[in-house]
């Protein structure tokens, strides 16, 4: 086994106590599970056999497969260790700008674990499983209140699956009334990546909108739609709140320009959590969005696992919504509707992901609609507070109080005068690791920024001590530059050499001494 090394840190000035710099690194590296492996030992005990035994034909059997052979205590030890090596929610702050990674709330989690809930058959009759139904219509309903509106398809199984089965709906209808030439999607220069991705697994030409000073300009969006021809243009995606953390009081504008030429509005909801019951994108023209539950509805983060990216749509596009779609009877029953002629089809097995569905309701029914809007008091408080205080220090390009222009859930850093101090903005995000922050986005939606989001679930006790680790970040620059690029130095591992790790992978274990020291 390898002890990793450390070095020692430099004296904190800003931070209290609770920024202490963590010393996770003296530990022993894990062994893998392989290597505590002991033939022999069993975890499980099997029951007997109570059906006839039949040989494995040979032809079938392959190469035995090589498991560890490892108790049950031991597995139990080996997988809590690992877990306490992860950054998460549950252990640290993590303010990832536009991932919105927050409190996922154990009542929720208790909600999904009912047996009534979790050991369903995703092929019972509709009669057997009214209760899930309900809470199915119940939270689509929810979600069409939330987006002003018409209807809601829980379907999508993540934010950018969302999108594109919007996508397909807004084609859907186009083709259904003879516009197939409309295939031109227009986005701002600002858009999250999953727009153009989603917009070209679509088939749609993406087209960038320029942005001026963290809005979108609205003479290019013109400008744009006459040089591709309004007849051309399918959707204009826009996400309000946008990235630069700014709420486009625009929108409306936007709006009247993309239906004046025949197309649809359509909002990318990952920024909701900071409008949740002070604005609808309905109220404000848009005709289809999508959320992202775990940013807005405080379910776990998909993270290419379980998730869920509900999409909303007007009445004119919700016959091409996929199926089934669940609804409710005359006599007050629910049941899947599968008999929609426009529908675009499935998009997902069965009705979605119900147990993150189930966390969703639960989160939106304990809020109810004054804590729905307190939600996004708070998000965008919390975002505020923190600009306010690190301002001074990291310099940020649209957070502007004497202007009364102010950010909405998160901001936007450029800290352009401790770049020239002799460090990258790698250097500082690697360094936070440090204080067991996890770094913010990085490098969007400008080069060299650091994109930072609280969120509502976080303590002014958290915001100041992130204040303190930023602060004296920013002075250890000053003082000892080239320091910081040795960091992180108190995590369990290492800046990893990422140019080596490029060209030159190491895909075996155990690893070469050096890439482990």
């Amino acid at each position: 086994m390898t002890t990793i090394e450390t070095k020692p840190q430099p004296a904190m000035t800003h931070a209290s106590e609770t920024s202490r710099v963590a010393t996770r690194s003296r530990r022993a590296a894990e062994p893998l599970i392989f290597e505590k492996s002991v033939p022999g030992q069993r975890g499980v005990d099997l029951p007997p056999l109570d059906v006839p035994h039949a040989p494995i034909d040979p032809a079938l059997a392959g190469t035995p497969v090589e498991l560890p052979e490892v108790g049950q205590h031991d597995v139990m030890a080996h997988y809590t260790h690992l877990s306490d090596r992860n950054f998460s929610v549950d252990g640290n702050f993590y303010p990832l700008g536009s991932c919105t990674m927050k409190h996922n709330p154990r009542i929720n989690e208790w909600a999904a674990a009912l047996p009534g809930f979790g050991r369903l058959h995703p092929l019972q009759d509709d009669d057997t499983i009214q209760g899930a139904l309900r809470l199915l219509y119940e939270t689509r309903c929810f979600l069409q209140e939330i987006a002003g509106l018409d209807e809601v398809s829980l379907q999508p199984a993540a934010g950018a699956h969302g999108e594109y089965t919007a996508l397909k709906v807004i084609r859907a209808y186009f083709n259904d009334h003879g516009q197939a030439q409309r295939t031109v999607v227009l986005a701002p220069d600002n858009a999250h990546g999953t727009n153009p991705a989603s917009c070209a697994m679509c088939g749609a030409n993406v087209v960038a909108v320029r942005t001026e000073d963290g809005y979108t300009d609205l003479d290019d969006l013109r400008r744009l739609i006459g040089v591709h021809g309004a007849e051309h243009i399918a959707a204009f995606m826009i996400t309000n709140p946008n990235t630069a953390g700014l709420f486009d009081g625009s929108i409306r504008e936007c709006a009247d320009i993309v239906h004046d030429a025949g197309a649809m509005l359509y909002l990318d909801g990952a920024n909701m959590n900071a409008v949740l019951g002070r604005t609808r994108p309905g109220d404000f023209g848009a005709d289809a969005m999508h959320y992202n539950t775990h940013k807005t509805f405080s379910t776990p983060h998909g993270c290419g696992g379980p998730g869920a990216g509900p999409i909303a749509v007007t009445a004119a596009l919700a016959p091409y919504l996929p199926v089934p779609q669940v609804m409710m009877a005359d006599d007050g029953s629910f049941y899947l509707d599968r008999d929609r002629p426009k529908s675009i089809g499935k998009v997902r097995s069965f009705i979605g992901q119900f147990g993150v569905l189930v966390r969703c309701w639960a989160y939106i029914s304990a809020c109810g609609p004054e804590g729905l809007r307190h939600v996004a008091d708070t998000a965008v408080l919390n975002a505020n507070y923190l600009a306010a205080r690190l301002r001074d220090v990291y310099e940020m390009p649209y957070f502007r109080p004497k202007q009364k222009r102010f950010c909405a859930h998160e901001f936007v850093t450029v800290p352009k005068r401790l770049l020239a101090g002799g460090v990258t903005l790698n250097d500082i995000a690697k360094r936070m690791i440090d204080y067991a922050v996890h770094p913010p986005t990085m490098h969007w939606p400008v080069h060299d920024c650091l994109m930072v989001e609280p969120t509502e679930t976080e303590s002014k006790r958290t915001l100041d001590r992130f204040v303190d680790v930023m602060l004296d970040i920013a002075d250890q620059i000053q003082r000892d530059a080239p320091s910081l690029a040795e960091a992180p130095t108190e995590s369990i591992v290492r800046r990893a050499d990422e140019v080596g790790a490029a060209r030159k992978p190491v895909l075996v274990h155990p690893l070469p001494d050096a890439a482990t020291s």
